[in-house]
């Protein structure tokens, strides 16, 4: 579908009124009832989904991206973003992630992380270089409503794991520089900034290190403040959430996580941390990673065991994707596990949206895909269905001011409020 990024006021209470008022007058003076009515708002879903500006706040892109012609942006690539897919889909606008798994914090470590995440930042701009007429880059919010007001697409960079900084205040201005505007202060596994919700045990990692926030990663906090860099607190232990949402002299964001009280994963965020999200004028992006909307703990461990069967069956001690997972012993395993604990759905993903708009509020709620990453669910499995997202938001009663909140409109404000606090500073 073609995009029309155009958004149209919807009127309600006496400005409603005021309006047909108006038109009652104009149609008397000029006969142009006819036209007027012709020219009434189209709010189907479809148009709705085109006025409004979806944004995903979490694409991970593959390190070959732009580099690879298998993974040229602008052809149909076996990502679940690309340039063709978000046109079909309607995304408008993605944070791309420059993400480094956490590996061992020793001087090479750290330099293998910053080779890593500068080669991701290369390809995110060479995307925009070689499709200029397809998608640009923004640096502030103002330049993302520039370029989403001409049609185009609009990319903009997170980091994921601040592990690609070392122990090097000095990149976190670099990277800003190069466009970074949130960084994720941890991944799976601790690291100098503060302790992961996951930590690694094949990294020695004990369940807390720092207790949270470390003194190191107070001052990255205050670097990202001065800077106006996005504090992304998800990923991170609870106390390292609340310790950082606390100490932050501008509203953090939760780049991609889930509601605990729907779906029990430790990586998603209970009542009291979406509250302290909220009363720090924070944003929660929520996830449509399948695992954390609907989670089975279960799940896992019966896979590991019917991989563990079917290996063995064949003579072979250890599974091996390769040479086992198109035996039908397995496919017909993992179809009875399928039935037993089915993918989340879109319907599922937005109970997680509205529970969250019910507990904190519509403006400290956005959407996120974690494409690439791991995100997706049945009926959102690639930008191609991004408009399946704003269908059912608009079947549960939301107006298209809502939707366009939900959609970017909050997040974009959270990125103004984090930027007059560094002008503030």
């Amino acid at each position: 579908m073609t995009k029309i990024n155009i958004k149209r006021p919807v009127l309600t209470g006496m400005a409603t009124i005021a309006a047909l008022f108006i038109a009652g007058c104009s149609e008397q003076e000029n006969g142009s009832g006819a036209n007027d009515m012709a020219a009434e708002q189209d709010n189907s879903v479809e148009a709705i989904h085109e006025r409004v500006i979806a944004l995903d706040t979490h694409v991970d892109i593959h390190e070959d991206m732009t580099f690879d012609p298998i993974y040229d942006p602008g052809t149909d690539t076996p990502q679940q973003v690309d340039l063709g897919k978000m046109e079909e889909g309607g995304l408008d606008a993605a944070f791309f992630i420059v993400y480094v798994g956490q590996g061992e914090r020793t001087p090479e470590g750290y330099a293998m992380a910053e080779e890593k995440a500068r080669r991701k930042f290369s390809a995110i701009h060479r995307m925009t270089e070689h499709y200029p007429d397809r998608i640009g880059f923004a640096y502030t919010p103002d330049e993302f409503d520039e370029i989403a007001a001409s049609g185009r697409k609009v990319a903009t960079i997170g980091i994921e794991n601040g592990y690609v900084i070392g122990k090097d205040l000095s990149l976190i201005e670099e990277y800003y520089n190069m466009g970074a505007r949130y960084m994720t202060l941890a991944h799976n596994g601790h690291n100098d900034i503060c302790d992961s919700a996951t930590p690694l045990s094949r990294l020695g990692d004990e369940e807390e290190e720092h207790g949270g926030v470390s003194e190191f990663g107070y001052k990255v906090i205050d670097e990202m403040n001065r800077l106006g860099m996005m504090v992304d607190i998800s990923h991170v232990s609870i106390k390292c959430m609340m310790q950082a949402t606390e100490y932050s002299k501008a509203p953090v964001i939760a780049s991609h996580s889930g509601v605990w009280e729907l779906s029990k994963h430790r990586r998603n965020l209970n009542d009291e941390q979406l509250k302290a999200v909220a009363a720090a004028n924070g944003v929660v992006q929520i996830v449509g990673l399948d695992s954390f909307v609907k989670y089975y703990p279960e799940r896992g461990p019966e896979i590991g065991e019917l991989r563990a069967a079917v290996a063995a069956s064949v003579g072979d001690e250890e599974w091996n994707s390769d040479l086992h997972a198109d035996l039908e012993q397995y496919k017909t395993g993992m179809a009875a596990i399928d039935a037993k604990y089915p993918p989340a759905t879109v319907k599922d993903f937005v109970d997680h949206i509205e529970y969250a708009v019910n507990l904190i509020g519509i403006d400290h709620v956005g959407i996120v895909s974690d494409f690439d990453g791991g995100g997706g669910l049945s009926g959102w499995n690639s930008a191609a269905e991004t408009m399946n997202v704003t269908a059912e938001l608009v079947a549960r009663g939301y107006t298209e001011e809502e939707i366009a909140k939900i959609w970017s409109g909050n997040t974009l404000a959270l990125w103004r409020r984090v930027n007059a606090a560094a002008a503030g500073m």
